[in-house]
């Protein structure tokens, strides 16, 4: 899908200046040539860069569109829907396609890599589980086992989409960063469920919120936006939330047994942050060591002139 530019033109308004290209043209067009050869125009160069707009495809995010809305009337015939259950799983297709749509248009994607795909299915399973949970929050019954189970299929394909990226060579930033939120929404919203339907204490949401609180705090400390070295450990705090909160979910464990468990989640998520945020700190604290300029060394200053006393002859 491309996208076309219409412009304006007022007639009373006088045409506007060549461009240099189309001077230089003019100009070697008007001169007269002994060879009596009509000289060529050269071609535009091509310069590396992103990848224009119009040439962006939008097809992966409106056809995802399309696969909310049938995910979305399968569980009407399932379960059932509230309307604002509907309401949640459109508005939530919507804003993903089109913040879909402007990343690639930022990062010049021509379109979405096989990892991406992944991804993108995961998304929607996201947006079937937000359904689900807003149903509930509404005061319809919703059966566990089907929340649970779109919740489980999302976190599986979690382990996927980062292998088929590295066996396929797609990986890139726009693909990491896809991941990373679509993984932030659906502990997000499994968290409001588990606090809502499943009866946890409200302390529970912070598992969700966690994420999103560290964003604002980025806008408020810039140097909270520094990039960080891949971390195992911080990979396995991060699956562990989302394996928590389904089981906690499924309403299968005794309260006290679910509330103990995603308090140890909670422990290890708070655990994971600190230390990212004490390494991030150490980091713009050697930059700004580093921007210092050098000091001259401290001089010992120079004791001020002894006046010289006058003598016993001179008047």
């Amino acid at each position: 899908m491309t996208t076309v530019d219409w412009q304006a033109k007022d007639l009373f308004q006088p045409e506007a200046p060549e461009s240099s290209e189309e001077a230089e043209w003019a100009s070697f067009r008007d001169v007269p040539h002994t060879s009596g050869r009509r000289p060529r125009k050269r071609k535009p160069e091509k310069r590396p860069g992103k990848t224009p707009a119009a040439r962006v495809s939008a097809s992966g995010p409106v056809a995802g569109v399309g696969a909310q809305i049938v995910l979305l009337a399968l569980l009407e015939a399932a379960v059932g829907l509230h309307p604002a259950g509907w309401a949640a799983g459109v508005c939530y297709a919507v804003i993903l396609t089109l913040l879909l749509t402007r990343a690639m248009l930022r990062a010049g994607t021509p379109g979405l890599g096989p990892a991406d795909w992944v991804t993108l299915t995961r998304a929607e399973l996201t947006g079937g589980v937000t359904a689900l949970a807003v149903t509930a929050g509404a005061g319809e019954r919703v059966p566990p086992a089907c929340l649970v189970a779109l919740a489980a299929v999302a976190l599986f394909l979690d382990a996927v989409d980062g292998q088929v990226a590295r066996r396929t060579g797609t990986a890139s930033a726009l693909g990491a960063r896809f991941d990373m939120e679509v993984d932030a929404f659906l502990v997000l919203v499994l968290s409001v469920f588990a606090v809502g339907p499943a009866g946890m204490p409200a302390w529970v949401i912070a598992i969700g919120a966690m994420r999103y609180l560290f964003v604002a705090a980025s806008w408020a400390a810039p140097w909270l936006r520094a990039p960080l070295p891949p971390s195992f450990a911080r990979k396995t705090v991060a699956a562990l939330q989302g394996i928590v909160l389904v089981t906690v979910s499924a309403q299968v464990l005794p309260h006290p047994a679910a509330a103990g468990l995603a308090g140890l989640a909670l422990a290890a998520l708070l655990w994971s942050f600190g230390r990212d945020v004490r390494r991030l700190w150490r980091i713009h604290r050697a930059a700004g060591r580093r921007e210092l300029p050098d000091r001259p060394a401290a001089s010992r200053p120079e004791p001020p002139p002894v006046p010289c006393p006058a003598s016993a002859g001179s008047h």
